[in-house]
């Protein structure tokens, strides 16, 4: 995938406007903010039916180039420009989410580095909490737990979590899986408990961006709770928190479901339930199974507990045969 440097795309964005011709420049508006945030909204779209996948990544940092583009194709405002250099920062932490889902570590801190920059620039609070909690969480994931405190608290020091109890919510819920990871019984549970009484305080009608909306709710805490006692080792809780995420799970959470899913299918099998567990796996997508990186290696690692578990049963048969049609699928 061919992308500029950090240097290279911040250097060109704050080059002069347009080149000399015998026309006028064009006038950089609104509108065309407003056309790269429906094409964020698709991007938002695809990343909650399918997550993880390199097209919604390198579709992402097009678009952001695009945005960047922009800066160099006429006059704007200030605002406008603002407002292109924080377009141009989502799409990147887009980018950079796609890849983290993926797993691919090494690129997502290459897209973190220029979203970062690209978001002090613009100045807007709201991407800046969404890169740096996604920080956190790629922290999180790559079993880094002081790095992802560190990343999250910058995000939760934002003074955007003080005007909006939903934003502290999502921090304090994702410090409460960092405290999962950590093996911090006491950091979780008080984590949580606050991030529940936050949401409960925050104002529906309040205003917020297209990102937030689309996936932040009582399902993602649950989730995130789901994610921590896992770690934890309190399997009869997480099981708890996953049934109460998937009755509550909005359609458009194809991704989500499949993982919490596959959460719940591990927290049944640790508490001694085979068949139970086999039968939750088993609900999950063809496509997610074989598509989703973090899926795929919780359903792996599934099966190798399985077997583990009840080795030589007819569960186990059931599951490899289950397995196998997956495989074909494709």
């Amino acid at each position: 995938m061919k992308r500029r440097t950090l240097v290279g795309s911040i250097a060109a964005a704050a080059a002069a406007a347009a080149a000399p011709g015998t026309t006028s420049p064009r006038r950089i508006g609104m509108s065309d903010v407003n056309r790269l945030n429906k094409r964020f909204a698709e991007i938002i779209a695809s990343d909650h039916r399918h997550g993880g996948q390199l097209g919604i990544e390198q579709r992402a940092a097009a678009l952001a180039d695009e945005a960047l583009n922009l800066q160099n194709a006429g006059s704007a405002t200030q605002r406008v420009r603002s407002n292109l250099y924080a377009s141009a920062a989502a799409f990147r932490s887009s980018a950079m989410w796609a890849a983290i889902d993926g797993r691919r570590y090494d690129i997502a801190k290459a897209h973190m580095r220029e979203a970062q920059a690209l978001a002090e620039m613009s100045g807007d609070q709201a991407i800046k909490f969404r890169i740096w909690s996604h920080a956190g969480t790629m922290y999180r994931h790559m079993g880094r737990p002081a790095d992802a405190f560190a990343a999250n608290d910058v995000a939760r020091n934002l003074h955007l979590t003080r005007r909006d109890p939903l934003f502290a919510s999502l921090g304090l819920a994702r410090q409460g899986a960092i405290h999962g990871t950590a093996q911090d019984r006491t950091g979780t549970r008080r984590a949580f408990e606050q991030a529940q009484d936050a949401m409960l305080r925050a104002d529906p009608a309040d205003y917020r961006p297209v990102w937030m909306l689309a996936f932040y709710d009582q399902a993602e805490l649950d989730s995130l709770a789901l994610s921590a006692h896992l770690a934890l080792g309190d399997y009869s809780t997480a099981e708890y928190h996953a049934h109460r995420c998937l009755s509550a799970l909005r359609p458009h959470m194809i991704r989500s479901r499949a993982i919490t899913t596959t959460r719940l299918a591990h927290a049944q099998l640790a508490q001694g339930a085979p068949d139970a567990a086999t039968a939750t796996a088993m609900k999950v997508p063809a496509e997610a199974a074989t598509q989703h990186a973090r899926v795929t290696r919780m359903l792996q690692e599934f099966g190798a507990a399985l077997r583990a578990t009840a080795p030589g049963t007819s569960t186990v048969q059931t599951w490899t045969e289950h397995t196998a049609t997956w495989r074909m699928a494709a």
